[in-house]
């Protein structure tokens, strides 16, 4: 499994932002697609998250202004960033977990910079 993120980019504080991440599978299937960040000299953290059932989750943090969908047509997971503030700053990652009888196999894209000026 191969994903995509794409989307990125420079901000300013109260802008939006999409970011896309594609899979080179069908989504349909895959257990959970997430969106995950990490900052400068932080650890990386769960920011959202869309289960093959319609569960979301979400960060405390982002909360009402952040919403991830999935479009299984594309195999694309979107999440839409509105309200950014300049704390959003991060390399932003998806992720995609896939479970099996034997194991949960953890796949990740490459990350997408979103840097949000004050």
């Amino acid at each position: 499994v191969q994903l995509q993120a794409s989307g990125g980019g420079l901000v300013q504080a109260g802008g939006s932002l999409r970011l896309s991440c594609a899979a080179s599978v069908s989504i349909f299937n895959i257990d959970v697609m997430g969106w995950y960040r990490q900052a400068p000299g932080k650890q990386r953290e769960l920011v959202a998250a869309s289960r093959s059932g319609g569960n979301t989750n979400y960060a405390d943090s982002v909360k009402g202004r952040f919403a991830i969908s999935r479009d299984n047509a594309k195999n694309t997971v979107y999440l839409h960033m509105n309200s950014l503030k300049p704390e959003d700053t991060a390399v932003y990652y998806c992720r995609a977990l896939i479970s099996t009888s034997a194991r949960m196999n953890v796949y990740w894209g490459q990350g997408t910079l979103v840097t949000v000026s004050s």
